[in-house]
């Protein structure tokens, strides 16, 4: 709810956690390398982030990725950085890159991996 521009990195045509943001009032783009077939209501589009077009995610306060491959996170990282927005990362099981950012329990566990603000204890949780 925090959030009102979000950009989901490698969504590979999986929509639900576009949909569930949307339906709470934030406006989504969903990214991935290729295209999917059938997307409706949820804004998408391809885009490589290890040459990213900036203009995608200029303005967004959050770009998240859902088990997202490690080889990823330098890009996301950079790419968070330079646009100034937080990078949430659901990772698969225990795997974490380097020291796991901010670890985030919201009902599942996320990882910050970058703030828009620099001091966390100024955020309020999820």
């Amino acid at each position: 709810m925090r959030y009102r521009r979000c950009v989901e990195v490698g969504y590979g045509g999986n929509l639900v956690a576009a949909s569930i943001i949307q339906h709470m009032g934030g406006s989504v783009l969903c990214i991935d390398r290729k295209i999917f077939s059938g997307e409706g209501q949820i804004r998408t589009a391809v885009d490589d982030i290890t040459h990213p077009d900036m203009k995608l995610y200029r303005g967004s306060d959050c770009i998240y990725a859902i088990r997202p491959g490690i080889e990823m996170m330098p890009d996301l990282i950079d790419l968070a950085t330079t646009v100034a927005s937080d990078l949430l990362i659901y990772h698969l099981g225990c795997e974490l890159y380097h020291n796991g950012g901010e670890r985030i329990d919201c009902g599942v566990i996320l990882h910050r991996y970058h703030s828009q603000i620099k001091s966390y204890s100024e955020r309020e949780e999820c």
